[in-house]
């Protein structure tokens, strides 16, 4: 049975972050963790009630405070570099003495366990696929920028396709802060990126290509933007999650369909338009079933992680971005219908290389008894020199920026 939390949150930040002050921020992270209850004042609890105590001047990394709670004994939580108490794990009994020790009134008690980011069981990040150092920063105002940005770079796919992970970041960045400083929600940008995609289709479908790639594109661009905006500003919903994901999944194959139509009516049409779009449908589900498959049955992780080929693959594999730099080039050659067989040809030769690493995948499992994730074994500054280590991950925050926080 899993153990009920109490949480309570200790001071403030002046400063905020995307909007948002620390005290802000702690409180719509914990409303994710199912177990932890936030209470305002610690005489509220019971002398053997577990709780967390936490100060809102730090930016906490998520899977810090979730392996805070996972820890059997009290425990006090110190910051890389200055070694300052930032959380401490404790009981009712003796949580108001503590609140004193994280506001700095008085020393904390010998017998208390001291632990570091270091000491802490922190996984692989499965969601976004990467494996990142963890992170307990100050919130000031000489490092408001960097801590934005630093939350901004946690809240992206490590191993995803190459124009989200390399044309997007600066734009998004910037569409993200005008977003929230507009007071926009992600489910707003959301509902602009359904509308552009239903257009973009409608184009494609008449032969308007040029149009609708232009529409296309900037759908890809929202995409991406409305998610940034609801990891950095916490603000995600299961409506915004079932539109966001269900849009992903069933407009890609529609577009390249719209695009064999539409080719019909212009100078270069395509032979066997029928027999074309089966090819692609059956691509573009068979990879999905591949990816479904090995989470399903043969790991708990995507199959993009597994191994460094797999994460390689994943930059350039037959997903919708990738697919449309097939048909901007196609379109831009004046050969739009080449576009449209390149993507279909790409569909089946990506589908047929997950075919291939779900069975390696398999015998992997039937010989070992388990897979494993490339980035579990690895640490992001200990293994720089490996070339995937550089592409796939990211190094821990400039501690140039801790030190100039704790010399404000």
């Amino acid at each position: 049975m899993t153990t009920a939390f109490f949480v309570h949150i200790i001071g403030n930040s002046k400063i905020g972050l995307w909007g948002m002050d620390g005290r802000t921020r702690l409180e719509r992270m914990l409303e994710t963790i199912k177990t932890a209850t936030v209470v305002k004042e610690v005489s509220q609890l019971t002398e053997t009630d577990p709780v967390l105590l936490l100060r809102a001047d730090y930016l906490f990394d998520g899977r810090v405070i979730s392996a805070l709670m996972a820890l059997r004994e009290p425990a006090i939580l110190v910051a890389p570099l200055n070694e300052v108490s930032v959380a401490i794990l404790t009981d009712g009994k003796n949580a108001a003495a503590m609140c004193e020790v994280l506001n700095e009134k008085r020393p904390a008690p010998d017998d208390l366990s001291v632990r570091t980011l270091k000491d802490l069981p922190i996984q692989v990040q499965q969601n976004l696929k990467k494996k990142d150092p963890p992170y307990v920063l100050p919130i000031r105002r000489c490092n408001q920028a960097e801590l934005e940005s630093e939350l901004f770079a946690a809240s992206y796919k490590g191993v995803t396709d190459l124009v989200t992970k390399w044309l997007w970041p600066w734009p998004a960045f910037m569409a993200t802060r005008l977003c929230v400083r507009l007071g926009l929600k992600p489910n707003h940008v959301t509902l602009l990126s359904l509308v552009l995609a239903v257009l973009a289709g409608v184009a494609f479908w008449y032969g308007a290509f040029g149009i609708g790639l232009i529409m296309a594109w900037l759908m890809t661009f929202l995409d991406t933007v409305d998610g940034k905006l609801a990891r950095v500003t916490l603000t995600s919903s299961k409506l915004g999650d079932v539109l966001d994901h269900g849009l992903d999944i069933i407009h890609p194959p529609l577009w390249y369909w719209a695009w064999g139509v539409g080719l019909m009516a212009t100078a270069t049409p395509v032979a066997d338009l029928e027999l074309l779009a089966w090819l692609m449908f059956i691509g573009y589900v068979g990879g999905r079933l591949c990816e479904g498959a090995f989470q399903f049955w043969l790991a708990s992780f995507d199959i993009f992680i597994w191994c460094k080929v797999d994460s390689f693959h994943r930059l350039i594999t037959a997903r919708r971005n990738p697919n449309l730099i097939l048909l901007t080039a196609g379109w831009m050659a004046d050969r739009p219908d080449i576009g449209f067989i390149l993507v279909v040809s790409w569909h089946l030769f990506s589908t047929l290389f997950l075919v291939y690493r779900l069975f390696a995948a398999w015998q992997s499992r039937s010989q070992d008894g388990v897979l494993h994730s490339w980035m579990e074994g690895i640490d992001p500054v200990r293994d720089r020199q490996q070339f995937a280590v550089r592409i796939f991950t990211r190094l821990p925050f400039p501690q140039q920026y801790v030190n100039a926080a704790d010399n404000e």
